[in-house]
């Protein structure tokens, strides 16, 4: 009896969560909070009310440079050709002069064409004697022959080693009869590193000489001309 009772009381239970859930009525969705005042409501796309998508704008085209003014005029003296033509870059020696005041005088006649000048004063090579190449005396013989071996494998020839006297461990590179070939052999040995210069065999009295760095107005011939005597190529680094 009871058992039937409990199995009425379930029924009834059930009926009525069934008849509840029927007939309830679903709460009010939740509103959406407010937006600032000023700014839209974001919506997404395809919610009722949204505007339609935009396009994108095409990109802008790229705005080209303006194109730099050139200049016709120049701030800065360029060097001058020298007579072959070619802007001058490298310093030259004048002489010998008799005299110091005809290197002075000399010096004045270039003033105009050079940046620097640099007066000197060297022996000359005595009538007929001629011009000699060498290297002066190293530390040692072993200094000296270790430079022997590098003119060698330089390509340089016609050398000895002086192994007696005042002059031990110098090395000879060879006589010559002219300056100019004896002064040839000599820079040719120091563009490949070696420290040779050229001597006269018998030394005539001080020449006195006048190195030049070239400026902006130089002209080889004109420069010649107004030095009034012999030029050849000079160290550049001694007038820096």
């Amino acid at each position: 009896m009871w058992n039937r009772a409990l199995i009425v009381l379930l029924l009834v239970l059930n009926v009525g969560v069934a008849a509840w859930w029927a007939t309830r009525v679903p709460p009010p969705a939740p509103a959406a909070p407010a937006a600032p005042i000023g700014v839209a409501r974001l919506q997404l796309v395809g919610e009722p009310g949204a505007a339609p998508p935009v396009p994108s704008a095409a990109p802008a085209s790229p705005i080209a440079p303006a194109a730099a003014s050139v200049s016709t005029g120049s701030t800065g003296a360029t060097p001058a050709p020298d007579a072959t033509g070619a802007a001058a870059s490298r310093c030259y020696r004048y002489g010998p002069f008799a005299d110091a005041a005809a290197a002075a005088a000399a010096r004045a006649r270039l003033q105009p064409l050079v940046q620097r000048a640099r007066a000197s004063v060297e022996p000359t090579a005595a009538a007929g004697s001629g011009w000699r190449v060498v290297l002066p005396p190293l530390p040692s013989l072993v200094d000296a022959q270790a430079t022997a071996q590098r003119l060698a494998q330089e390509g340089f020839d016609d050398f000895l080693i002086v192994r007696e006297g005042s002059e031990a461990n110098a090395i000879a590179l060879g006589r010559y009869g002219r300056e100019d070939a004896a002064r040839r052999r000599a820079q040719s040995l120091v563009d490949a590193g070696f420290a040779a210069r050229a001597e006269p065999l018998g030394q005539g009295a001080p020449g006195h000489w006048l190195d030049v760095e070239p400026g902006p107005a130089f002209d080889a011939a004109r420069a010649r001309a107004a030095a009034g005597a012999a030029v050849r190529d000079a160290d550049c680094s001694a007038l820096r």
